[in-house]
């Protein structure tokens, strides 16, 4: 853990605090609880998403409430932080869903304002649901002071309390959830079979149980050293989950002292890690944006043609939900990213010597890993889902700047098909409920990109009503909007560029024949070259967004594209 021997575990609140000049902020201070002992130690902030609106923040309190026990214990002052969060799920297929990628960037910049304004000395991030976990290891970048990133766990898998015929055995995330929506639209289920999902997928604190964003995020996070290995997939209501917000609170004041910061723990090689692990446990497509914003903010250089790289190398380990068989639970008892990064390491596909917040390396941690016996979750080495990672990098004339296709779970890997075009997602899934989409079929989604939006939304709406009507794997979707990590299918999200700054995806018309090929890493629009370009030619931008007013319309002005991580920073 040793880096400076001279480092001042005070080294910003001595001068908010010491002294007859800073009266007036110890007095301050005083009325909200804090003694003169406390003021002398020092001040680490406790930052956390809770909030009363979803499932998956909800215990941010209570670990909060561990990790200032913790912090006290090993002789700090911990100042508790709370910020907003947006629940994609909540807000999937409405206009609330814009907000949700913004609120990336309002909570690392809220993080960044108070642990400057109040001259913190080091921070625990405490993160839950999608957005709230690359917002806060970016708000890590920013600040590089000590710090460690504890994710709050996944949410338990719920069941059905009835014998049903689609449903009935499965243990339910909220996948099945959106899936139901397109069965019950269909008359594949009826109204009971629909409610008893409704009622029982979700059954507690936490974020989504699969290997959808949140839980790609956490296990991202432990290959990036930002958070201790295999603490991040200790579910959110297991016994552990405190003693593990403790032990992060004793971490911080270890680092602290020995002036260890997150910018020497990041680098080139731990962000290559992280991607080695998004790719070998299938997960979700939303790590190309979070990593990529990361790596900016550590002052990483990351290009998006760096996923495809890493992902052609890495074969597919972990068999999770939202394409394979296992929950994120499921996964932890397996042994978790330890296991993984286990066999990775056996590979050669790390680099072993990174540091973490634990003082020790990438390396040694994984060589702690327990592996039980008989567990089916991981494969072994010689056994792999797939030979290659669950993401790929295409272009081609209708991305030019690079868009991401999910393969998790994918057999096929080339189609071609007529596209039918739409404007907004809500069309789109009107038109599935209406039984007008066709097997072959390109679904195009335009003007949902990060400026087109504005906000980027996620089509899980759409994706999950394909999956439940029975077109998941005969219909294509094509997307400047993006993904959520509980999609599946033949999908494809990011085009970059988004047809609001006059991207190839805003001239395609109805019909237009559109060609995927996954092994040439190729999306086209099959019409003569020339006539592509006499309709970009001809292409005028249209009228805002509705409703891009406020804190949409400041994000349309300032974010940059997708294939640079939708990040609003200069």
């Amino acid at each position: 853990m040793s880096q400076s021997n001279t480092f001042d575990p005070r080294h910003r609140s001595r001068a908010l605090l010491d002294g007859p000049d800073r009266a007036v902020a110890r007095g301050m201070l005083k009325a909200v609880g804090l003694g003169d002992g406390d003021l002398r130690k020092p001040q680490i902030g406790v930052a956390h998403c809770w909030i009363g609106t979803m499932p998956c923040n909800l215990n941010h309190r209570a670990l909060a409430a561990q990790v200032m026990e913790g912090i006290r214990a090993a002789g700090g002052t911990p100042l508790e932080i709370n910020t907003v969060a947006i629940n994609d799920g909540i807000t999937t297929g409405t206009e609330g869903m814009k907000t949700s990628l913004v609120s990336r960037e309002v909570i690392a910049d809220s993080v960044e304002l108070v642990a400057r304004g109040h001259l913190l000395d080091a921070l625990v991030v405490i993160a839950g649901c999608d957005k709230t976990i690359p917002a806060m290891a970016m708000a890590l970048g920013r600040l590089d002071l000590p710090g460690v990133l504890l994710y709050s766990g996944s949410i338990a898998s719920g069941a059905c309390h009835g014998p049903n015929r689609l449903f009935g055995d499965r243990k339910l995330t909220i996948q099945d959830l959106y899936e139901a929506i397109g069965a019950f639209n269909a008359g594949h289920i009826d109204e009971r079979e629909f409610k008893d999902v409704e009622d029982h997928a979700c059954p507690g604190a936490g974020a989504c149980g699969g290997q959808f964003t949140a839980n790609t995020m956490a296990t991202a996070c432990e290959m990036l050293g930002l958070s201790p290995m295999g603490i991040n997939g200790i579910p959110a209501l297991e016994d552990g989950k405190d003693a593990s917000a403790r032990a992060c609170g004793q971490m911080v004041m270890n680092l602290l002292r020995a002036g260890v910061t997150p910018r020497s723990l990041v680098t080139r090689r731990s962000m290559e890690n992280a991607i080695t692990g998004v790719m070998a446990t299938g997960g979700s497509s939303n790590a190309v944006l979070h990593l990529l914003a990361i790596a900016r903010e550590f002052g990483v250089e990351l290009a998006i043609d760096d996923f495809d790289t890493i992902s052609r190398r890495t074969p597919v380990l972990a068999d999770m939900r939202p394409w394979g068989n296992y929950t994120a639970p499921e996964m932890h008892a397996a042994g978790g990213m330890p296991v993984v990064g286990k066999r990775l390491l056996q590979a050669g596909l790390l680099h072993p010597l990174e540091r973490t917040v634990t003082g020790h390396t990438l390396g040694d941690e994984i060589t702690r890993a327990h592996e039980p016996a008989g567990q089916q979750v991981i494969r072994p080495l010689a056994q792999p889902l797939k030979p290659e990672g669950g993401l790929a990098i295409l272009r081609g004339n209708l991305a030019p700047g690079g868009c991401v296709i999910k393969l998790s779970g994918q057999t096929k890997d080339t189609h071609r098909g007529p596209a039918r075009v739409f404007e907004r997602e809500e069309d789109a899934f009107e038109a599935i409920k209406a039984g007008v989409i066709q097997p072959g079929d390109v679904m195009v989604l335009r003007n949902e990109g990060p400026r087109g939006g504005p906000g980027m939304r996620e089509m899980q709406l759409v994706t999950g009503a394909l999956q439940g009507v029975g077109l998941g794997d005969t219909v294509a979707l094509v997307t400047d909007g993006r993904f959520s990590g509980a999609s599946r299918g033949f999908v494809i999200g990011h085009v970059v560029p988004e047809a609001a700054d006059g991207g190839p995806i805003a001239v395609v018309r109805e019909g237009d024949p559109l060609r995927i090929d996954v092994p040439s890493r190729r999306l086209d629009l099959e019409i003569p070259q020339a006539q592509l370009q006499e309709r970009l030619d001809a292409w005028r931008p249209g009228p805002a967004a509705t409703g891009a007013t406020g804190v949409l319309a400041k994000y349309a002005r300032l974010v940059r594209d997708a294939s640079q991580g939708a990040v609003t920073s200069a």
